[in-house]
């Protein structure tokens, strides 16, 4: 059995590996702890709370689709033969939804109520949406997670919630006041929860023990101000124990008020930068050089950048405020990647000088070196010197990056120049390879 215990406070201390082997996002546990009474936690990608009431079990988030069956054992072990009979989704994201299905049919077949699930009222819709882009969604998280499996494919069918709410939803189950919040955040849809009996803070993925996931690249809007307003409305009510969507519980009010405060501090820092450079009219790029990143908030174990990049956020907010124009006139109605490659390329004197300087630049200046190698790509796509040379600058950037998100799309980059395509979880480029 995992002692959840003992890494929690280990956490605290920055004593974990958190960028590997306890990395929050990708790292789960084998067994599930009880880690105050009445209360069960599970780690599969993401957390899984289960609450005896005294009158049927809650849920409080439901894990990812391989966590379906330890669930159930897990739980069923714990509490032979108490139903669950609520089940509160954080947000919609395929993590946190998968693992109600076998309790519905254990409901069934014991002659029990199903268990009622409650969620925002947007979820239904991102739902819908991830129907509608299913293969969209296959194809970034093959990126973003650097799964090399042409068999994956994203999730087609969805547990609709059977009560959904606007703003705030109170509920009583047993002995249990469950306050459902919104908070827009990482999502749109997003539920933190609180239940005073145990004074206790669920806050989905609006904490994660990482530098909030306020940037990624591929993903729909997040939305970094609310995100920080949340946090700060979850610390007005004092809790003593927070139970975060990824990583470990944090005991104790002090160190709770720590954590959601500084989250919230981060988030409000890089917005506020970014707002005032937008107010003066600069560019994009302008923007993003002139941010001062708050190192000293991101060296917290709490806040390091080992998922999102704390360079995405900038984006995230420029997109959010300005649209996807980023102020460079060159780029409104741009030529294809094709023809000003081949402008570069005839420029600098041939393919070969192109590649012979990308690799020449990896050292001192990697991200000049990604630049030129994808000049060169789209000037010859089909050369093999070419994806040689871009497998090895992107597995080298890969190597680099401290946050999972930026080193699995580098090296997502990598394997498909192996394979001699551009990218892997394209349609166009697999059937070339």
């Amino acid at each position: 059995m995992s002692d959840f215990l003992t890494l929690a406070e280990r956490a605290w201390q920055g004593q974990l590996d958190m960028m590997f082997e306890h990395h929050p996002v990708h790292s789960a546990y084998d067994g599930a702890m009880e880690i105050v009474p009445g209360v069960l936690m599970l780690k599969g990608i993401a957390c899984i709370y289960i609450i005896d009431s005294g009158d049927g079990l809650l849920m409080l988030d439901a894990g990812s689709q391989l966590d379906t069956e330890r669930t159930f054992t897990e739980v069923r072990r714990w509490r032979p033969e108490t139903p669950l009979k609520l089940v509160v989704f954080s947000h919609h994201h395929v993590d946190h939804i998968f693992s109600v299905e076998p309790f519905v049919a254990e409901a069934k077949a014991r002659n029990w109520p199903a268990p009622e699930v409650i969620a925002h009222r947007l979820t239904p819709d991102h739902f819908d949406r991830y129907v509608k882009t299913n293969g969209w969604n296959t194809a970034i998280n093959r990126r973003q997670f650097a799964i090399h499996a042409p068999s994956f494919q994203w999730p087609e069918k969805y547990h609709y919630p059977d009560i959904t709410y606007d703003e705030n939803y109170q509920c009583h189950l047993g002995d249990l006041d469950i306050h459902l919040h919104h908070a827009r955040g990482e999502t749109d849809d997003h539920t933190w929860t609180y239940i005073p009996q145990h004074k206790l803070v669920m806050t989905g993925d609006l904490f994660i023990w990482a530098l909030p996931n306020a940037g990624n690249p591929q993903k729909v809007e997040r939305y970094v101000c609310d995100w920080a307003d949340g946090l700060r409305n979850m610390a007005s009510l004092e809790p003593d124990l927070l139970l975060p969507g990824h990583g470990f519980p944090i005991f104790g009010q002090q160190r709770v008020q720590q954590a959601l405060n500084d989250t919230a501090e981060l988030l409000d820092d890089i917005e506020g930068q970014v707002i005032r450079g937008m107010n003066q009219g600069l560019t994009l790029d302008a923007v993003y050089q002139r941010v001062e990143l708050p190192l000293e908030l991101m060296q917290k174990p709490y806040l390091q950048p080992i998922y999102d990049d704390a360079h995405f956020l900038i984006r995230m907010i420029w997109r959010r405020y300005g649209g996807w124009w980023d102020g460079e006139y060159d780029t409104l109605l741009p030529a294809s990647k094709a023809d000003q490659a081949a402008a570069w390329v005839d420029l600098a004197g041939g393919i070969e000088v192109v590649i012979t300087r990308a690799l020449a630049s990896l050292e001192q200046n990697p991200a000049i070196a990604a630049h030129l190698i994808e000049t060169a790509y789209h000037a010859e796509p089909s050369n093999t010197e070419v994806h040689e040379a871009r497998a090895a600058i992107y597995r080298a950037r890969s190597a680099a990056q401290k946050a999972s998100m930026a080193r699995n799309i580098f090296n997502h980059a990598a394997l498909s120049s192996d394979v001699g395509v551009r990218d892997l979880a394209s349609a166009t480029d697999l059937n070339r390879a």
